[in-house]
């Protein structure tokens, strides 16, 4: 990994997408991948992050949509039920082991995490060892429709298999951070979430009809939004716009929401794999989650 790659990376969600048919389609993907996605090699061991799983149970699961079986990683502690769910919405490279690893670190808080596989219809994302590629043929065709339902359907297998959804949570990291705030708007049952350096506003498009700073008023449940202040692709003054329209919103949910920015920090800054991984606002961005979550009843 590079500058160059960091950067296009986090400005992923300015890329304006070809119109397409919004048509069912199969997946292409049907089962995870081991390891971290070819694009983040080499990966920057002396810093990442290992969870073991004792005490959890956590591997590959199967989650059922009209179009098929969705692959999707689950993670939460191995004795108990209805525990608390927490989607975790993935980085633009997929379900690799980092967003697995995330899982597991939010099972041994007590939560069933689930990260489902997003671009499955679309691509295989750990198989490109370019990012622009990854970019331009596989997620620049994932309509946010689709990921809004497949979404949905991992909430339908979490009320069916242990997951208390009445305690419904969203994370999510760069593409998935974007999401966060899309899907707080789109679910009613939402109680809390936490965006991790989603991007706020970009041109809109069939697949992308609107982003985070459209919605900012139709929250159903309050998002704390972590993000860096050497971010290029999200610049400061979007960050800003969005804090106001949260704050004069007459919709409880989005009034209460709220954004922390660590100023020196790169955008991915919580990626403890990547060059752009920061310790400290890393290690305070998870203290922060934690504690939204549990404020807010998740």
């Amino acid at each position: 990994m590079n500058a160059d790659t960091d950067a296009l990376t986090a400005e992923l969600d300015s890329l304006v997408p070809p119109p397409q048919p919004l048509t069912r389609r199969g997946f292409l993907v049907t089962a995870l991948g081991a390891g971290f996605a070819l694009a983040v090699q080499p990966v920057m061991a002396q810093t990442a992050i290992s969870t073991d799983s004792t005490g959890l149970t956590a591997g590959e699961i199967q989650v059922p949509t009209p179009d098929g079986n969705m692959p999707a990683y689950r993670a939460q502690p191995a004795q108990g039920n209805n525990f608390p769910v927490i989607l975790v919405v993935q980085e633009v490279f997929g379900v690799h082991e980092y967003i697995k690893d995330v899982c597991r670190r939010l099972a041994k808080l007590g939560y069933q995490a689930i990260a489902p596989e997003l671009y499955a219809r679309q691509g295989d994302p750990r198989q490109y060892s370019d990012t622009a590629e990854l970019i331009a043929k596989v997620v620049s065709k994932v309509p946010d429709s689709q990921v809004m339902a497949d979404l949905d359907a991992c909430v339908a297998w979490a009320k069916s298999h242990g997951g208390d959804t009445t305690r419904l949570g969203i994370t999510g990291f760069c593409w998935g951070g974007r999401i966060v705030w899309l899907y707080a708007a789109h679910h009613p049952g939402v109680k809390a979430g936490v965006a991790w350096y989603g991007r706020l506003t970009s041109a809109t498009s069939e697949l992308t009809p609107k982003h985070p700073l459209d919605l900012a008023g139709k929250l159903n449940g309050p998002i704390l939004g972590l993000y860096g202040g050497q971010d290029p692709g999200i610049p400061l003054d979007t960050v800003k716009k969005m804090q106001a329209t949260l704050a004069k919103s007459a919709n409880p949910a989005s009034k209460a929401s709220s954004i922390h920015v660590y100023p020196d920090a790169p955008h991915a800054f919580h990626a403890d794999y990547r060059p752009s991984y920061r310790k400290a606002p890393a290690e305070d961005g998870w203290k922060r989650m934690a504690e939204w979550f549990r404020k807010h009843g998740v």
